[in-house]
């Protein structure tokens, strides 16, 4: 049992939200759900909160109302091993009017921020020797989608 799990506030689209995550990942799904009842007449029958997974990592989402909004100040690491996982992820969270940010970082049509990270660029970071480490760093930083066949290149010098 997961003992930590976020809560994301939704503003009445938390359903819709909810089937959009788990349409991206893998081993995602609903596990449980409350519908407002006769406390709030004018959303009974809708969601109120959903368990639900994404690739085994458990989340609530609550329909909450407009008090509250996403910044980036909170983020979703998706970690990537290939270029095909980071294209693949950072289109489908861009569907629907989804905005590119900088860095691997986007916003999704809801305004949940995300970083599509590729681990074999946050281990070019970590090398022991600090002008490789830099020049990826360098590389990384002028890109909005991150491509690790080119941070690669900044890496090795060429």
């Amino acid at each position: 049992m997961q003992k930590i799990v976020p809560c994301l506030w939704f503003d009445g689209n938390g359903e819709d939200a909810l089937k959009f995550y788990t349409g991206i990942f893998p081993n995602s799904r609903m596990t449980e759900k409350q519908l407002w009842g006769d406390e709030n007449p004018s959303l009974k029958g809708s969601l109120l909160t959903a368990m639900f997974e994404l690739d085994g990592q458990e989340f609530m989402v609550l329909n909450g109302g407009p008090q509250y909004k996403f910044t980036p100040a909170i983020s979703m690491l998706v970690k990537c091993e290939t270029q095909a996982e980071v294209d693949n992820y950072w289109d489908k969270l861009l569907e629907g009017g989804g905005q590119p940010v900088q860095c691997g970082w986007l916003t999704d049509r809801y305004g949940v921020s995300w970083q599509v990270a590729p681990m074999p660029i946050l281990r070019m970071f970590r090398d022991k020797d600090p002008a490789k480490a830099a020049r990826a760093m360098q590389a990384m930083m002028k890109m909005v989608k991150l491509d690790i066949a080119e941070v690669k290149k900044a890496f090795d010098g060429e």
